[in-house]
C-alpha cells in the first residue's frame, strides 16, 4: 500500500524506514528538504511541497501527519483543502484528545476520514515496533490496518475506540 508522511523528525523518518521494510511504498514530506532526501537515498519517494506531496499520493490518499501537537491544526488546514472525499488523515502525534475529537468532526464535514494514533515506544519502538493505539470510525480504521500491523509489536496495535480514543490511551499510557 502507498502511504504519505508528513514530518520526518526522528519518530517519522523512523516509521518511513519500518513502512517500507514492510513492502508499503511512502511519499514524504517535511518542512525542511534535507530529511526528504535522506528518506529519497532510502527509497522513498520525496515531494517538495503539500501540492507535489499531494499529487503523488494513489487516491483514495492515506497521510500520516507526524507533526509536533502545537502544529497539527495548521498542518489539517493545509492538507484538507488538498484532499477529496474518502481520503485518510492520521494524526501520529501527542493531541489532546479533546482536539482530536473536534477534528475529527471538522474533517468528517468535508467527508474526509481522521484517525488518531497515539504510538509509544520512541525512536526504537519506531524503528523496530512500536505500541499502536488507534482511535477512529471503525470503517476507515479497517481499510489501513495493515499499516498499523506493519508499525507495530507482535501484537502491538489496537484499535481502542471511536475518534479521540487513540490519543486518550496514549495519554494515559
Amino acid at each position: 500500500m502507498q502511504i504519505g508522511l508528513i514530518g520526518l523528525g526522528r519518530m517519522g523518518s523512523n516509521m518511513v524506514r519500518r513502512m517500507m521494510k514492510a513492502g508499503h511504498e511512502c511519499v514524504v514530506y517535511n518542512r525542511s528538504p534535507g530529511p526528504v532526501q535522506e528518506m529519497q537515498k532510502e527509497g522513498a519517494i520525496g515531494a517538495t511541497d503539500l501540492d507535489d506531496f499531494v499529487s503523488k499520493l494513489s487516491k483514495p490518499r492515506t497521510v500520516w501527519l507526524m507533526v509536533p501537537a502545537a502544529v497539527v491544526d495548521k498542518s489539517i488546514d493545509e492538507l484538507a483543502s488538498r484532499l477529496d472525499a474518502g481520503d485518510i488523515i492520521i494524526d501520529g502525534g501527542n493531541s489532546f484528545f479533546k482536539d482530536t475529537i473536534r477534528r475529527e468532526a471538522e474533517m468528517s464535514k468535508l467527508e474526509l476520514h481522521y484517525i488518531d494514533c497515539g504510538t509509544s515506544g520512541g525512536m526504537n519502538g519506531a524503528r523496530h515496533g512500536a505500541s499502536i493505539m488507534v482511535g477512529g470510525n471503525t470503517e476507515p480504521v479497517s481499510e489501513i490496518a495493515h499499516i498499523f500491523t506493519a508499525l507495530a509489536t507482535k501484537d502491538g496495535y489496537a484499535h481502542v475506540g471511536g475518534p479521540g480514543a487513540g490519543h486518550f490511551v496514549k495519554m494515559v499510557h
